[in-house]
């Protein structure tokens, strides 16, 4: 497993999985993850006799979480715990000075960056661009802190003179969804992958046979699975900070990425079309 990733990624690809692991897996995972101890020699008995479980748990939850097995899995801890990336998280504590919180607050957003990026699928990042360069209409789906990443990237759009919408409320998701048809895609915005609201829009977008983008934390969440494609964010959850605010920020960082690479398809249109919203602007304002 591990030649074929990339080590910032290993974190992520345990969190992506935790949530749709049993409370005993994700105990043992988090028993393993936080020992201070690990390293390769760490045997599976060890491991598993701590957690109170059979070394065939230990080794099919390995597995569970794309792993090859327990010796895998070990492997891939090791070599996260190496990397800057996984040193950069940090709790906040009453002793923090406002310097610490600084520091702190902006490193989760640095992991959440780095970690996102390098489990982010280039192929089905151009398929995105391609789809939302193509559409005859956009909409953009999201409720709470998703509904403004959802606003800032139809605003990205507009000012180049693209056609896009943005609806955070649920009825209003829906009858924009029904008026959309197959030369139409869909941006459909949870940070759990479980939104029933969000999840209900998309799926309807898709009956209108409109093409269904998904940009959520979790690979295998039910809007990821409904979804032609998904674009994954990651990052760490902590108890004050919560993962969303991080989340956030990665996922601003894809929708920018993705409305470049979409501008950049059709540059000189784009840059003019540009030029012509500013002026159109500045001179309403004037007025």
């Amino acid at each position: 497993m591990m030649e074929h990733y990339d080590p910032r990624s290993i974190g992520a690809q345990i969190r992506m999985r935790l949530p749709f692991l049993t409370p005993l897996e994700t105990r043992v995972v988090e028993g393993m993850t936080g020992r201070t101890d690990l390293d390769r020699s760490t045997a599976l008995r060890q491991v598993a006799v701590d957690a109170g479980v059979s070394d065939a748990m230990v080794v099919k939850i390995a597995k569970k979480l794309g792993f090859a097995g327990f010796r895998d899995f070990r492997e891939a801890l090791v070599v996260y715990r190496q990397t800057d990336v996984a040193s950069l998280h940090s709790e906040i504590s009453p002793d923090d000075s406002s310097a610490d919180i600084i520091r702190k607050v902006f490193q989760t957003s640095m992991q959440a960056l780095e970690e996102t990026m390098s489990i982010l699928n280039v192929e089905a990042f151009d398929r995105a661009a391609d789809l939302l360069h193509r559409a005859r209409q956009r909409d953009f789906y999201g409720v709470g802190g998703s509904a403004q990443i959802a606003r800032d990237v139809a605003h990205k759009f507009l000012r180049i003179g693209l056609r896009a919408g943005v609806q955070d409320d649920p009825h209003m998701m829906l009858m924009s969804a029904s008026l959309l048809g197959p030369d139409d895609v869909a941006v459909a915005f949870s940070h759990s992958g479980t939104t029933s609201t969000v999840i209900e829009a998309a799926r309807l977008a898709r009956e209108q046979g409109a093409r269904v983008i998904a940009i959520t934390n979790y690979a295998t969440a039910p809007l990821s699975e409904l979804a032609d494609i998904a674009l994954c964010s990651t990052a760490q959850g902590s108890p004050l900070l919560g993962e969303n605010a991080a989340a956030r920020i990665a996922q601003l960082n894809i929708m920018d990425a993705i409305f470049v690479a979409v501008a950049q398809r059709d540059l000189d249109r784009s840059e003019a079309q540009l030029a012509r919203t500013r002026k159109a602007v500045e001179t309403k304002r004037r007025r």
